[in-house]
């Protein structure tokens, strides 16, 4: 790379990818944003962005970098009528796709990329747009080497952290696997809060020791607001926790892994969702829990921290 700093395009603005690349524009790179619903990316250009009406307007970008809801969103704006490698004339030197998709999917992606000269990267991340905010995001990234190298610099305005974990896939398999440990360990944080707090215990007072103690971690901090307070705005749906299990539990599936816990807590996430529990925070399943132990839960209205901001 030269000292002028790379073109870079994104695809997908929603509010992960909205907050990523604004942090690109806010470390001085030209970004222009492809949104299937423009009205959610035009905001990005109070800070710098231009907006483009397809995501082939971005294959004269040096990178792309998409971040879109599923594997087949993933291979409508790669491969699809006026995806971003439609024009056989044209195409970004690297892609990197922050998604949560399939194995598959980024395969038969990264084939066509490859075959064009592309270097693919797969960038999942792990957080949500508060943790983006107090800059404690983390990246996985695999794929070509040289294609790393080059993009790392960027990978690093998103956050604290930037692991590369090799070739191909296997980013995919980490951020799936980090996406199943996440539900499983939400659901046994709720039954365990509600066993205190049937016993007597506030729910603030036994997530407090919980997080003083060796048990307690960065996550258990985070969703303890919610947790106290029933504070259920969104950072992550029930939605999309059923569809990283459904792909955990087929990656294990093909690898021969036996995961029952993490079966199980795919069944009671699926029953959320069938439901109707499908737009508020995964945290939510407190709720059924607290409800089939025959106990009601309230906001306790305590001033708890999320340790976000933190040192």
């Amino acid at each position: 790379m030269t000292d002028a700093k790379p073109t870079v395009g994104w695809i997908g603005a929603g509010r992960m990818g909205f907050q990523l690349a604004k942090r690109l524009l806010d470390a001085g790179y030209p970004v222009a944003v492809y949104n299937r619903t423009r009205a959610k990316a035009e905001p990005l250009t109070e800070y710098g962005a231009t907006i483009v009406d397809r995501p082939v307007d971005l294959a004269d970008r040096d990178i792309v970098f998409s971040m879109v809801s599923a594997s087949k969103d993933l291979e409508t704006v790669m491969l699809g009528a006026d995806g971003l490698l439609s024009d056989p004339s044209r195409a970004p030197r690297i892609i990197g796709d922050a998604s949560t998709v399939s194995v598959e999917a980024s395969e038969t992606v990264r084939s066509v990329a490859e075959g064009r000269g592309v270097g693919f990267l797969a960038t999942p991340v792990s957080g949500n747009p508060k943790v983006i905010a107090a800059g404690k995001l983390t990246v996985a990234a695999s794929g070509p080497r040289q294609a790393y190298d080059e993009v790392e610099p960027l990978l690093r305005t998103w956050g604290r952290g930037v692991t590369y974990v090799g070739d191909a896939e296997l980013a995919r398999v980490v951020k799936i696997a980090h996406n199943v440990f996440l539900g499983v360990v939400i659901q046994s944080l709720a039954e365990i809060t509600v066993l205190a707090e049937k016993a007597g215990v506030t729910r603030e007072a036994f997530l407090a020791f919980l997080n003083d103690s060796v048990m307690g971690s960065v996550f258990t901090q985070y969703k303890t607001p919610a947790l106290v307070n029933l504070d259920f705005t969104p950072t992550f749906t029930n939605v999309l926790l059923q569809k990283d299990f459904d792909l955990g539990l087929a990656a294990a599936k093909e690898l021969g892994v036996v995961m029952p816990l993490a079966s199980v807590t795919r069944n009671l996430v699926a029953q959320e969702v069938g439901n109707g529990n499908v737009d508020q925070d995964f945290a939510s399943l407190i709720l059924t829990i607290a409800h089939g132990s025959g106990l009601d839960i309230a906001s306790e209205n305590a001033e708890v921290t999320d340790g976000l901001g933190d040192s």
